[in-house]
């Protein structure tokens, strides 16, 4: 078995493992519960899950997508994020296994995972949630300290945070109306740090232009009221993975 191999093997099951936790994290962190205690148990008959019930993906197929007390069923979403984080992680494996290759798939892991719980809980909660936010800025900053000139991210931040609160704090005295919340104001301030003053203001154009084409859409075909709440973090985060994770392809995009 060649050493590559393996260490592919473990950056997939590394990911699989934070897949599982990510689960816990989109499901109690929207209801102000602790990530970490109690043990994970059946919605339905509290049945606390053994270790064998933990395994990610194999447990949910063993048990057929089913609680072992009472029959209920098990989302699939459970596996469908463990997978996704496992691919996420894969596609992440680092083209060399040094110390800085390593810091490099931490930080755009972390950066990935973070926006895949982000993304969920904002369509199911209208909410962005602070420690995610948290976690991001713990992540981001250090990194963009160590690697660009303090002009990049410092301005990129402050555009980032203060354009967006402006705007939200213009619209909400001209209408009374509060348009961004505070968790869109705040993403937009930590992903300044990475993307710089161009590219987060880039971010704030493509995401807004986004998500007024997709809620006109939807206003329009009756399957959303135009007073109901409209979570905006999504758009926020499919143009920055674009601008991250895709950019040769994000600037095709912006020239069209």
């Amino acid at each position: 078995m060649e050493p590559i191999f393996v260490f592919k093997l473990f950056f997939i099951i590394f990911g699989l493992l934070i897949g599982s936790f990510l689960n816990v994290v989109i499901l109690r962190l929207p209801e102000g519960k602790s990530v970490v205690t109690p043990r994970s148990s059946c919605s339905n008959c509290g049945h606390q899950l053994a270790w064998f019930e933990n395994i990610p993906v194999f447990s949910w197929l063993l048990l057929k997508a089913k609680c072992r007390k009472c029959g209920t069923k098990i989302s699939f979403q459970y596996p469908l994020i463990e997978l996704s984080v496992g691919i996420i992680s894969l596609l992440l494996f680092p083209k060399s296994l040094t110390i800085n290759g390593l810091v490099e798939y931490f930080v755009f892991f972390s950066i990935a995972v973070s926006f895949l719980a982000h993304f969920i809980i904002d369509i199911r909660h209208q909410l962005l949630p602070d420690k995610i936010n948290l976690y991001l800025l713990f992540i981001i900053l250090p990194y963009m300290v160590m690697t660009a000139p303090p002009t990049f991210w410092l301005i990129g931040g402050l555009l980032g945070f203060f354009s967006t609160y402006g705007i939200t704090y213009l619209f909400y005295k001209l209408r009374g109306q509060i348009g961004l919340g505070g968790g869109d104001i705040k993403l937009f301030g930590i992903l300044g740090l990475f993307l710089g003053p161009l590219g987060i203001m880039n971010n704030i154009f493509m995401s807004c232009m986004l998500g007024s084409i997709v809620g006109v859409l939807l206003i329009a075909t009756n399957k959303m009221d135009r007073n109901a709440p409209f979570a905006f973090g999504p758009y926020i985060i499919v143009t920055a993975v674009f601008q991250i994770f895709f950019p040769k392809l994000f600037e095709l995009i912006s020239l069209i």
